[in-house]
């Protein structure tokens, strides 16, 4: 038996998860981390505990698993996307902490962009829009902000990289300064169309070319971990929404999934053809395989299981996430309440940087119960935001809808999204979806699998179907949409 190991590091915690040769998990190991908050509207991690948790992980689900290093394929990487690390090449010490995709410091920058025309250049040669969510303006942030750091960059000292590049380098021991075609395209500073670092984005952020990693497809050879004698290949790397999107085999355009994660993470499959989204969402790359790239489109909620974590570690109305779910039961059928979770501004379709989270609706007799029912819904609510603009888009309606992540286990909440949406949710058998196209990635460069092994592999273990009349979801959605506008350019 082989076995392919997928790291998969998440926003709140690292996790190694092992597969089998059938696709089926056989170990899992996961530490969380610390979650830095410097400043207003700032958050940060240290990268050296992200390194330090996510290789304790790695070397606990080998042991605890008894998998020989013979027996290890391949190993697969999967990351929060944005997050941008900034190190010294020689002594591989970061110069600052990783500044985290939530982080709003660079929202003057991104003014500063807009208002020097460079809005279309972004949305046609990136795919993106210009917002503090993008590695690009955290580079030049860090640069501009750390003591010496752009003289070094400049000398060629200095390396950037997404999380998928910092762990290569530390598990190569600097040997591959890499990143992958999806990772590549959330920077701000690549052009999915030529498949190069953009030199007009570069010249904008001042950004040295030496800074950046190389770019390969997302299945195939990036660096060789050593480990008990043995040279283990990492075959495969994504940032996690694409991922996702992989292993939920979202082969065909017009297939999507939504992940249940610390944000909430919506795409839609578009195959060869780049799609110019004209509601608010973004266009990225979803892998690079077989000498071709397939693109989809992205709709991204920046709070959706860390509006869950709110209520346990801020609010301390829960103990652990999944009571959410008893809660939020008892409150069924009770006055709207409103949760608009804009924390760290509102991402797509609205990409206001400067929203700030509202609860609306309050009577005296609203409880705990409500404000945990209220914040799952807020979830169902911004994927349906999210939705309403891929199908306008996209010219179609869904099916279905395919989703993953922690979040999906929460049977209220998915039944809600049914509901909302007034159409079925196909919960997987396996919800680890993440980890699991990033072993599939790998595993097709290691002639494991193939893309219909991988389809066939899938199977659903429960689908939600819509209870709901359409006056009521018209009237609750209705509701929505006046709380959303009424968090906007709250800290403008």
């Amino acid at each position: 038996m082989r076995f392919v190991i997928a790291l998969d590091q998440g926003t709140t915690s690292s996790r190694a998860i092992a597969f089998d040769e059938h696709g089926k998990i056989v170990g899992v190991a996961q530490q969380e981390f610390t979650q830095l908050f410097p400043q207003s509207g700032w958050v940060e991690h240290s990268p050296a505990e992200i390194w330090s948790t996510q290789f304790a992980v790695l070397q606990q689900v080998i042991r605890e698993n008894k998998i020989p290093a013979s027996a290890i394929a391949a190993l697969g990487i999967t990351n929060q996307r944005e997050t941008t690390v900034v190190w010294n090449r020689k002594t591989g010490e970061p110069v600052y902490q990783a500044i985290v995709w939530q982080d709003k410091r660079t929202a003057p920058l991104c003014e500063k962009l807009k208002s020097s025309g460079l809005t279309d250049h972004v949305r046609v040669h990136t795919g993106l829009v210009i917002d503090s969510y993008f590695s690009g303006t955290k580079i030049a942030w860090i640069l501009d902000n750390v003591k010496g750091a752009r003289e070094q960059a400049e000398r060629g000292e200095l390396a950037f990289g997404t999380i998928d590049s910092w762990l290569i380098w530390n598990l190569t021991k600097g040997g591959s300064h890499v990143t992958d075609y999806s990772n590549a395209s959330r920077t701000l500073l690549f052009d999915i169309r030529s498949l190069q670092w953009d030199p007009v984005m570069m010249k904008a952020l001042d950004i040295p070319a030496s800074l950046l990693p190389a770019v390969k497809p997302s299945s195939g050879l990036f660096g060789k971990w050593h480990f008990d004698g043995y040279d283990i290949p990492i075959l495969g790397v994504a940032g996690d929404q694409q991922a996702a999107l992989f292993g939920q085999a979202c082969f065909e355009p017009g297939m999507a999934k939504n992940t249940y994660g610390t944000g909430c993470f919506m795409l839609m499959t578009t195959g060869k053809k780049i799609h110019q989204s004209s509601h608010g969402l973004i266009t990225t790359i979803a892998w690079g395989l077989d000498n071709e790239i397939t693109y989809a489109l992205e709709g991204s909620v920046f709070i959706a299981g860390a509006a869950v974590q709110w209520l346990r570690d801020s609010l301390h109305l829960i103990d652990q996430s999944k009571d959410s779910e008893y809660f939020a039961m008892k409150a069924l059928g009770s006055n709207e309440v409103y949760v608009v979770p804009a924390f760290a501004g509102l991402g797509a379709p609205y990409w206001d940087m400067y929203a700030r989270g509202a609860i609306f609706g309050l009577t005296r007799d609203t409880g705990k119960d409500h404000l945990i029912k209220a914040t799952l819904e807020s979830l169902a609510y911004q994927t349906k935001d999210i939705l309403n603009a891929m199908q306008e888009d996209a010219g179609l309606t869904l099916a279905s809808l395919k989703v993953d992540g922690g979040a999906c286990a929460n049977n209220i909440l998915m039944q809600f999204q049914a509901d909302i949406l007034g159409t079925n949710v196909e919960r997987p058998a396996v919800i680890e979806s993440t980890a699991q196209g990033a072993a599939y990635l790998a595993g097709i460069a290691a002639g494991i699998w193939t893309k219909q092994d991988i389809t066939k592999n899938r199977s659903i273990q429960h689908t939600f179907q819509s209870a709901m009349g359409a006056e009521t979801r018209t009237k609750l959605y209705k509701g929505w949409l006046k709380a959303v506008e009424r968090t906007k350019g709250w800290s403008a």
